[in-house]
This record gives structure tokens, C-alpha cells and sequence, in this order.
């Protein structure tokens, strides 16, 4: 199978986004992440803090995911939530950007968003506890004492969210073609791993 794109959520900590950036220089092709928010706060006319608000707030009800399911999958939009209006403008922004060729996607349940198209490898990276903690004092200043705190909150974020977007849980592994750890790869492995599914 022809690689077009990759998918990719991943751990607070884990070295993801690096990753994702890393690898789409490498392949020379873009990588979509807080680009997808900033277009979405364009043409909704909102804040990317206050979409990130409503990502934050979103409840992990499975009768609300039914809900916003149901009424995605109809079409009628009228009837969702702040939430679910987010969540569908992203969807269409993926989508968007999907239709300019090979891309790479992090987060924001891009894979739900590309699941008819071919082509479409999605990973998942995830880390040991101890190489977070490092990174995550490092790469966002984090000081030590809120660094379990912080990554809580961000991993938790992006649990709840892919839960009432897709009713599957986020690090289920059947989720995934390929799941990497970045502790035992580094960042540089991670990237050739990922390097060799856009080779030609």
C-alpha cells in the first residue's frame, strides 16, 4: 500500500510533535497540527484559546458521543453542541488540507477525518514515565513539581476528546497500524521508521 498519509496522536511527552516536524522536513511534505486550529479560528470567527477550551470541555458521556455521531453522520449540524461544531470544522479542515496531497496530521482525531481515503498509516507514540518528565521540563519549561499534573491534564484532554468524537478509546492499540516508543527509539529512530512509509 502507497503511503499518502500519516496520522499521528501521541502521549504529552512523548516527543510527537518533534517527530512529526522532523519527519515531514525530511519527506519534504507539510505537517498540519496547531494549523488545523488556526484555520478553524479563522472561519468560525473564535479564538484558537477558546477552541482549545472547548476540546478541554468536552464531555466523555457516551450518550453525547452517540449524539454528536449521529448528527455528524446526518449532516445536520444545526443541532450540535460548541463542541460538536468544532469538532466537525476540523474534520472538514483535515479534509481539506488532505486534498493538497501527502501530508502528515497530529491529532485532532485526523484519522476519523481521512477514514475513506487510501493510503492512511496511523501511529501512535507513546513514552516511559521518566523520559516525559524530562522532556516535558525541558522542551515546555515545565517546572518539576506540575510536570504530573500538566501531563495528566493534556493526555486526559486528548482522551476525552477522541472518545466522544469516535467511541473508541485512545490508546487502544487496535486503533493504530503502528505504535512507537520513543524512550527506546529516540526521536532520530522514530523518524526513520516513519521515514521509510513515504519512500518511493
Amino acid at each position: 500500500m502507497k503511503c499518502n498519509y500519516v496520522t499521528i496522536e501521541r502521549e504529552y511527552g512523548s516527543g510527537g510533535t518533534k517527530i512529526a516536524r522532523r519527519l515531514a522536513q525530511e519527506c519534504n511534505i507539510p505537517c498540519y497540527g496547531p494549523e488545523i486550529l488556526d484555520a478553524v479560528s479563522k472561519q468560525n470567527d473564535i479564538s484558537v484559546d477558546r477552541i482549545q477550551k472547548y476540546e478541554e470541555s468536552v464531555t466523555g458521556s457516551f450518550l453525547y458521543t452517540l449524539f454528536v455521531m449521529s448528527q455528524t453522520q446526518s449532516g445536520n449540524s444545526d443541532m450540535l453542541p460548541a463542541e460538536g461544531h468544532i469538532f466537525m470544522s476540523e474534520q472538514r479542515e483535515i479534509q481539506r488540507l488532505a486534498a493538497g496531497g501527502p501530508a502528515i496530521f497530529l491529532g485532532h482525531c485526523a484519522a476519523e477525518a481521512l477514514k475513506k481515503y487510501s493510503g492512511v498509516v496511523k501511529v501512535f507514540i507513546r513514552g516511559e514515565s521518566e523520559d516525559k518528565k524530562q522532556r516535558i521540563m525541558k522542551d515546555y519549561k515545565i517546572p518539576e513539581k506540575d510536570v504530573e499534573s500538566t501531563r495528566k491534564r493534556f493526555d486526559n484532554k486528548r482522551s476525552k476528546y477522541y472518545y466522544a468524537n469516535t467511541t473508541r478509546k485512545w490508546t487502544d492499540i487496535k486503533n493504530y497500524d503502528i505504535i512507537l516508543n520513543s524512550t527506546y527509539l529516540g526521536i532520530d529512530g522514530c523518524v526513520s521508521v516513519l521515514k521509510g512509509l513515504f519512500a518511493k
